[in-house]
């Protein structure tokens, strides 16, 4: 068992100490663990652990297949914006007719 000891210094409010307190209990890692604990859970056995990792490595590589094929449009990895595209200020269509501004997922050429 860890001890979270806090002790007043100077002119500090009680608030403060409390803040100061929860913060250090925080630190511990008492709370995280007695929530953790709350529920019991199995652990996964060898074989079950085995299986969910072939099945992800097959439905991975079909995956593959299906981008390879064209049949599956693989997506961007969602780190960010680097990649996002860049728009103009005024889009314009082909019909030289300015554009209402794309909605999630309109800027793509399959959409367009």
């Amino acid at each position: 068992m860890v001890n979270a000891e806090v002790s007043k210094s100077g002119n500090e409010s009680p608030l403060a100490v409390i803040r100061k307190f929860s913060r250090r209990v925080q630190g511990t890692g008492l709370i995280q663990l007695s929530r953790k604990r709350r529920y019991y859970s199995r652990n996964t056995s060898k074989a079950v652990a085995k299986k969910r990792a072939l099945k992800r490595i097959k439905r991975r590589d079909e995956f593959k297949r299906l981008v390879k094929e064209g049949k599956a449009v693989e997506t961007p990895q969602r780190r960010g914006y680097q990649n996002r595209p860049q728009t103009s200020a005024s889009p314009q269509r082909e019909s030289g007719v300015p554009a209402t501004p794309a909605r999630f997922g309109e800027d793509t050429p399959i959409a367009r």
